[in-house]
């Protein structure tokens, strides 16, 4: 155990400090304690203080300097961190390491490598960084995968609440309603929708939104008819996405027959990641493995030639059809 934790010192440069060597008795008692007598005397080294007539353009200042700055840094961190007496008593460094565990599981678990190879090397700034740039903005669990047009952002949620309380339109409260949903603040939306419905009981967008909230909300027996009257209506009602989510509808009901015509009618017309995946998955299911299996490779293979802003949307269904295809 000693010899790896000074290699993995090293590897942080800290061979390259230069100075003097730390006495062994000054080191903490778990370094001592861990590393033998010889590593001990290898392990920390110490900046040597500038020499008189030192001046700014010395060779130890710019680039070199800066490095042997972090390198230091970086040495005190990592000592730190393998004593658990300074965890122990240091709550807020207890709580970073633990948070940089978090993450680090996190970009492992959506197979975000580089980011897990700079949480892990680099410490709280790109666990900080991950969490703000990756984490929060996939953090809407409940709406994942589904989108309804529309800007959702707080700018537009002031301007909206202003347009209610003076103008009352039943299409302000279904635009609020569209933020909302794509914050995944489904109960807030749902009364947004209803707010709308009782302005403009005939507005198919709003009913076919509100049937994908309740839909979301668990409640698929109350989102049936509301999304099958915007269907009858017009089967291609929001670009195929009002038929999506009633083939889901039927999918959470057990009505397996009418699901998989609703996916195919869907993906007649359109190659969502979404559709086809959920499609794939349930031709496995009634026992079609072999159509399953094409369907879920051809979405793997378009979505290595997609372009960066529809694989990013459409990440979280190449993952699940990559897990299912690895299932067949």
């Amino acid at each position: 155990m000693s010899a790896d934790v000074l290699n993995s010192l090293q590897v942080f440069g800290l061979s390259f400090l230069g100075g003097s060597m730390v006495p062994v008795n000054t080191l903490p008692a778990f370094i001592r304690n861990t590393l033998s007598p010889a590593h001990a005397q290898l392990l920390v080294h110490r900046i040597r203080p500038p020499a008189p007539g030192w001046r700014a353009s010395d060779e130890r200042c710019g680039a070199r300097g800066a490095f042997l700055s972090w390198c230091r840094m970086l040495a005190n961190l990592l000592t730190n961190l393998l004593n658990p007496e300074y965890l122990l008593y240091s709550p807020l460094m207890l709580l970073g390491f633990a948070f940089q565990i978090w993450m680090f599981v996190d970009a492992i678990r959506r197979q975000e490598w580089i980011w897990a190879v700079f949480i892990f090397f680099f410490s709280l700034l790109s666990a900080l960084l991950y969490f703000f740039l990756v984490y929060r903005a996939a953090a809407q669990t409940a709406t994942r995968g589904f989108e309804l047009p529309g800007a959702h952002d707080r700018k537009r949620i002031k301007e909206l609440q202003a347009q209610i309380h003076h103008l009352d339109k039943a299409h302000h409260h279904s635009q609020l309603g569209d933020i909302y949903f794509q914050q995944g603040q489904l109960e807030r939306a749902e009364a947004c929708y209803r707010a709308a419905i009782e302005r403009d009981p005939e507005e198919p967008d709003t009913r076919a939104h509100l049937g994908q909230c309740l839909l979301r909300r668990n409640r698929p027996a109350d989102a049936k008819p509301l999304l099958e009257g915007v269907i009858t209506a017009n089967p291609t009602h929001d670009y195929g996405h009002t038929l999506m989510a009633l083939a889901e509808t039927y999918q959470a009901l057990g009505d397996t027959a009418k699901a998989l015509a609703a996916w195919k009618q869907v993906t007649q017309n359109h190659s969502y990641a979404r559709a086809r995946v959920q499609l794939a998955e349930l031709l496995a299911s009634t026992g079609q493995p072999d159509l399953a299996k094409a369907e879920l490779r051809e979405v793997i293979e378009e979505d290595t030639y997609a372009p960066s802003f529809q694989r990013k949307k459409d990440r979280v269904w190449i993952r699940r059809a990559k897990a299912r295809l690895g299932k067949l």
